[in-house]
């Protein structure tokens, strides 16, 4: 969050001095840690006029900068500090950017290959290594495998995995070695290079290379000839470890991207414009602002206008997020992406292409990843403590030892032993072992956790802000009390009104017919049926002539409410639902109200939540009214109402700028802005495409309360891949005295890396235990469900 506020001040000032200024977006390759990121922000900010935003997670730099200022130089800058960098290509339309721009782009920067799978070439690497590593591990830990010449074959196997499926570590420390950093992969590199460079010298001028050479099963502590070992099976099995690692975490990690491409393909793909009184069926992406097209019941509207012709009602839910559907008529505006739920209408286009609220809604999609601080691997943050001190230790074991008198192949043999032993191919398995068991855990709970650098946020937030419709409440209008005038029956009310609002596609008469249907059983067919424009629908059912709609239709057929009624309209009103009235035969009889219901779950998500030590916030786009019925009906305090998609992103900004570390739960399009700027974002599964790649975590079942498993989940795997960092260090850290005072040997050195891998991998496989409390809800609740469904349901 600090770096996008340091953006806009910047900005702003430029702007005072330097009136013009750019903004581009660069596709970043070649980084390895959220620490590269910083080495990258860090040198683009140093130009005059420059403020950069680089994210690791999307690997892309936000780069505002004068406009004399050549773009090349941006690309020099970061080349110059080790890294690679991309212009934006250049694009003809909003699928185009969507295809060749942001997507393309993003994948040059990640090294994908022709075939468009940014994991290949590290799965190739793997599964060389795998496959030359075993038996070089074997040959080492099993004296009878160990036949005359075996040290050689070993060299040969072992040499491909140290230089070319260890490279891209190697080509890492490298890049931080120039740049005075330290993370994991200098650990790594330095450790595999260390074990095979010892192990060439011993084999090439030491004893270990002549024939019938053996080591013995022997875990003691004891000094050996340096010279007569060697540890290709460390520097093997380091290598395929934390390839196997990083495989398993490239796979997980989100690729840039994929949310805008969810986003633009929900528009509209071909519209039926009218030219010259014709009606003609064309791409979207030719439509052209003044243009006038059909929009069919049923179809998405094409692009962003007026409405010329014909009414309708608009399922704009998606932008909204406003359960209830909006009625257009002659004048109004519609937005492209939204369903028409009606009848037929005629609209003029008024903004087309990257003018539209949806491409703007992808854009603040982008931006909001684009902004969000990515956390470092918590291994490169200890390997940044952890080498140096390893360097020094091997360093001052040198010196003692040719200080006290040692022979110089001792000494040495004693320095590249601390070298050796501190690479531990546990650290590989700590952060994938216990991620590969807590999604695959997750997974069985409904939950899908997006990638490792999601984790650390679970373990900070303290707000967790919700989306009200399709999260809290079902997103779905039903029927949910009927209000009868004196004498009244409430299944006669219900039998006549559904089986004429069963034959209207609106959305409230078909909540009515369902409703109806569940409470009296199958509807009758009406012997004549008309929809009122704007009002409602009037027929004719067993012989009585029914009105369904609004009071007005009533009025014009001089069936006044009674005060019963009326007041129990106003008071739905009141909570922001919507009453239908229902009347035949001169008489009003009935009001029908309809709402968005509130998931039966959703209160004790709430205090679950709560219980986690979360303060939640209700956060929607529908009106205040119901925003509060909603909120009150769960337990939430805060709610912020009437809010648009780009006032959800500033919300969750403001709350971040206001110290809180935030998470957001949404299923909308009109979420997806706001999940991606959240500190964490989790998307319930039953939503849209657009909202669930924008978040770090999914939830599969719309159940709330999931969301709180999925936090908790979180936590206890963040826990797991501390502890297993701690003992894959532990193990080696232990060693290390050994090691500089030149009592290792290769037994103890190979034991060491098999204990930790074992503790590690035995420790991750404890989150199969973790129990969820909307699974456990869940299977408790299946049989009294089931009894319910025997029912008829009660409005």
């Amino acid at each position: 969050m600090s770096s996008d506020v340091a953006t806009g001040s910047v900005t702003a000032g430029v702007a005072a001095d330097v009136p013009a200024t750019r903004d581009i977006e660069l596709s970043i390759g070649g980084m390895t840690c959220a620490s590269c990121a910083n080495r990258v922000e860090r040198k683009l900010n140093k130009l005059d006029g420059v403020t950069a935003t680089v994210n690791y997670a999307t690997e892309k730099a936000k780069v505002v900068f004068p406009a004399e200022l050549d773009p090349g130089e941006l690309v020099s800058t970061v080349e110059a500090a080790g890294y690679t960098a991309e212009l934006p290509r250049p694009v003809e339309s909003p699928h185009g950017a969507d295809e060749g721009g942001s997507a393309g782009s993003a994948d040059g920067a990640s090294g994908v290959d022709e075939h468009g799978d940014p994991t290949r070439s590290l799965r190739q690497r793997l599964v060389g290594a795998a496959v030359l590593s075993v038996p070089v591990v074997l040959m080492a830990m099993v004296p009878a495998l160990q036949f005359e010449y075996w040290q050689w074959i070993s060299l040969t196997l072992a040499a491909p995995v140290v230089t070319w499926a260890a490279w891209p570590f190697h080509r890492a420390a490298w890049t931080n070695l120039r740049h005075g950093a330290a993370t994991m992969d200098t650990l790594v590199s330095m450790g595999t290079l260390a074990a095979f460079a010892w192990s060439l010298y011993a084999l090439l001028f030491g004893s270990a290379g002549v024939p019938g050479m053996t080591h013995p099963f022997e875990l003691t502590i004891e000094r050996v000839s340096g010279d007569g070992n060697i540890y290709l099976e460390v520097a093997a099995g380091v290598t395929t470890f934390i390839l196997a690692g990083r495989y398993f975490e490239a796979r997980s990690k989100r690729r840039a991207g994929a949310a805008l491409r969810s986003l633009l393909e929900l528009g509209a793909k071909e519209v039926a414009v009218l030219r010259d009184g014709t009606e003609v069926r064309i791409p979207v992406d030719q439509l052209q602002v003044g243009e006038v097209f059909l929009v069919r019941p049923g179809e998405k509207i094409a692009t962003d206008g007026v409405v010329e012709e014909g009414t309708s009602a608009v399922d704009a839910s998606m932008l909204t997020g406003e359960s209830v559907p909006v009625e257009v008529g002659p004048g109004d505006t519609v937005v492209g992406a939204t369903v028409n739920s009606g009848g037929r209408l005629v609209v003029r286009a008024g903004r087309v292409g990257a003018d539209t609220q949806l491409a703007q809604m992808a854009k603040l999609v982008e931006d909001a990843q684009t902004g969000k601080a990515a956390v470092q691997r918590l291994a490169d943050r200890i390997s940044g403590v952890f080498v140096p001190v390893v360097i020094a230790l091997a360093v001052g074991t040198l010196a003692f030892w040719l200080g006290a008198g040692a022979s110089t192949s001792a000494a040495f043999t004693a320095a590249v032993a601390v070298l050796i032993i501190a690479c531990p191919c546990a650290l590989g398995l700590a952060t994938p072992t216990a991620l590969l068991v807590g999604t695959g855990r997750g997974a069985q709970l409904g939950i899908l956790i997006k990638g490792p650098e999601v984790l650390e946020s679970t373990r900070r937030v303290d707000t967790v802000v919700l989306d009200k419709t399709g999260t809290v409440t079902t997103g779905v209008m039903a029927l949910v009390d009927v209000h009868l005038a004196e004498g009244e029956d409430a299944d006669e009310v219900l039998r006549l009104a559904g089986a004429l609002e069963n034959a209207s596609e609106h959305p409230i008469a078909r909540a009515i017919a369902q409703g109806a249907a569940d409470r009296v059983g199958s509807l009758a067919t009406p012997e004549s049926f008309t929809n009122v424009e704007g009002l409602g629908v009037q027929g004719v059912v067993d012989g009585r002539a029914v009105l369904v709609g609004r009071t007005a239709l009533l009025d014009d057929w001089s069936q006044h409410l009674p005060a019963q009624l009326a007041e129990a309209k106003a008071e739905a009103e009141r909570q922001g639902r919507t009453a239908v009235a229902v009347g035949w035969d001169g008489r009003a009889r009935a009001i029908l109200v309809v709402a968005d219901t509130v998931k039966p779950t959703s209160a004790e998500a709430v205090s679950q939540l709560r219980a986690l030590g979360l303060k939640p916030v209700l956060l929607t786009g529908d009106n205040e009214a119901v925003a509060r019925a909603v909120a009150a009906e769960v337990g939430i305090d805060e709610v912020i109402a009437e809010v648009l998609p780009k006032d959800k992103l500033d919300v969750v900004r403001r709350l971040q700028s206001e110290g809180r570390v935030v998470a957001m739960v949404g299923d909308g399009v009109n979420d997806a802005a706001a999940l991606a700027q959240a500190d964490l974002g989790l998307a319930m599964g039953t939503g849209t495409d657009v909202a669930i790649e924008a978040s770090d975590l999914t939830l599969v079942r719309g159940d709330l309360r999931v969301a709180a498993d999925a936090i908790r989940l979180s936590r206890r795997t963040l826990a797991t891949i501390k502890g297993n960092l701690f003992w894959a260090f532990a193990y080696n850290v232990a060693a290390l005295p050994l090691a500089a005072a030149g009592l290792l040997n290769p037994m103890l050195a190979g034991a060491a890396m098999a204990f930790s891998s074992v503790f590690v991998v035995s420790n991750s496989l404890r989150l199969k235990g973790f129990r969820g409390t909307a699974t456990a809800s869940a299977v408790a609740d299946s049989g009294a469900k089931a009894e319910e469904a025997k029912e008829p349901v009660s409005v």
